[in-house]
């Protein structure tokens, strides 16, 4: 489990990771929270959304994906998607499946701008950043 470190040990390191006696002291350059794929997943009702799946866990650690919330970041390149508040909130999307995202991304306001939209799965989709925006 990552979370804060709230130890007095390597302050540098704001994150621990703990697994079993195990205890991994994390620093990252961007978000510790990554999505790695977008897989099919089953709802209870029988019917079938889309999730981001993390930790390379396939469908047992996902979300749903929420294609209208990507936000890509021109000056660095990387895309975001909403992550659970208990891990701040804001997911990086892997840069392997963000490549393939961007493919997408349509760029109304031009390319030294975030991208206005996002097609997906032959639809369409107005993008929202006002979740990124309240979230830093």
């Amino acid at each position: 489990m990552l979370g804060p470190n709230k130890t007095d040990r390597y302050r540098e390191f704001p994150l621990l990771s703990k697994c079993g006696k195990e205890r991994n002291f994390v620093r990252c350059d961007d978000c510790a929270f990554v999505f790695t794929h977008i897989l099919e997943k089953k709802t209870p009702d029988g019917t079938t959304e889309m999730h981001l799946a993390y930790n390379h866990a396939d469908s047992l650690l996902s979300l749903k994906f929420e294609p209208e919330k990507v936000l890509m970041i021109p000056e660095t390149g990387r895309v975001y998607h909403p992550a659970p508040e208990r891990v701040g909130s804001i997911g990086l999307i892997r840069s392997k499946l963000a490549i393939e995202l961007s493919k997408s991304f349509t760029f109304k306001n031009g390319e030294t701008n975030p991208p206005t939209e996002f097609t997906f799965m032959n639809k369409t989709y107005t993008l929202d950043s006002k979740w990124y925006k309240k979230k830093l």
